[in-house]
């Protein structure tokens, strides 16, 4: 990692935490800490379940119990079990939780409007943007890659809004039982691998790897969620499958895809994928693609 780089993030991050108050125990002028009135936010009009809340904030289950427990006792949420799993927590605001949220929000304005209003027209509009292009990046490396069982029902949850896409978006549709779908057991090690994305502890995106003996690599079922499109993570789902079937003594990888798919056929051959002769029968493919990859250093 470069020293420069690392030494720059640093410097980022006293200068934000410096200028929108996190070091003030009274944050926004309220009589309580930064990490309160967040989850004040998150929990919104609609309430949360309490375990997608701390996934969300990235945060373990003794502190966020803390914080609620604070924010229960000034009256401000109510923390209840789910009247069908009582296994499930569900976190609401009350109405004094309402005026507090409230107030933090329009407390908020105050303090982006203090950002900005020292600026000229030209400066705004560049901050702005340099905000934005930073919690793309941020949300990029928040993202999480997991190998799982290809039953788990995050994989599940993937590969039916795959399917449920692809179906749109073929001329013919997609029926999966026409497909040449891998077998789960082709998805699991030693034959195989399943990888799960997931943003703040949601599913977002998928891809398989068969690990056929004396044969080459292949993807399969490669997915990214719509809305985190534009954040790097198919080639990042590419760069990792390609990292691990060379650490099982793949020398080559190879998949196949369909014609409609424009956006996955220029990320193929911009990542050095080049297009071969058929290797299958798959009935919806138009392409096919092979990569020569790297073996694993040898130290």
């Amino acid at each position: 990692m470069d020293a420069e780089q690392i030494e720059r993030v640093r410097r980022f991050n006293r200068t934000v935490t410096e200028r929108v108050g996190v070091l003030h125990e009274r944050y926004l002028g309220r009589d309580r800490p930064i990490g309160e009135a967040r989850l004040l936010w998150e929990i919104g009009e609609q309430g949360r379940d309490v375990r997608r809340l701390r996934e969300r904030l990235g945060l373990d289950s003794g502190y966020v119990s803390r914080l609620l427990r604070s924010l229960a006792t000034d009256g401000l949420v109510t923390v209840e079990p789910h009247p069908r799993d009582r296994r499930v927590r569900t976190v609401r605001l009350t109405d004094a939780g309402r005026v507090e949220r409230a107030t933090l929000d329009g407390r908020s304005d105050e303090l982006a409007g203090s950002l900005l209003e020292p600026l000229n027209t030209d400066q705004r509009a560049r901050l702005v943007a340099a905000m934005a292009e930073v919690e793309r990046l941020l949300t990029a490396a928040t993202v999480t890659l997991d190998a799982v069982d290809p039953d788990h029902p995050d994989a599940r949850h993937c590969l039916e809004s795959y399917f449920s896409e692809l179906q749109e978006s073929f001329d013919t549709g997609f029926d999966p039982e026409r497909s040449l779908l891998p077998d789960a057991g082709e998805l699991r090690l030693p034959h195989g691998l399943f990888l799960v994305a997931r943003l703040h502890g949601e599913p977002v995106g998928c891809a398989g790897l068969k690990l056929p003996p004396r044969a080459p690599g292949e993807i399969k079922r490669m997915w990214v969620a719509p809305h985190t499109r534009g954040l790097g993570l198919a080639r990042r789902l590419l760069t990792e499958l390609e990292a691990r079937a060379a650490r099982h003594g793949h020398d080559v990888l190879r998949l196949d895809t369909n014609k409609a798919l424009d956006a996955a056929i220029g990320l193929y051959r911009s990542h050095g994928f080049r297009e071969v002769a058929a290797f299958n029968d798959e009935p919806y493919a138009h392409h096919w693609f092979e990569k020569p990859i790297a073996g694993p250093a040898s130290g």
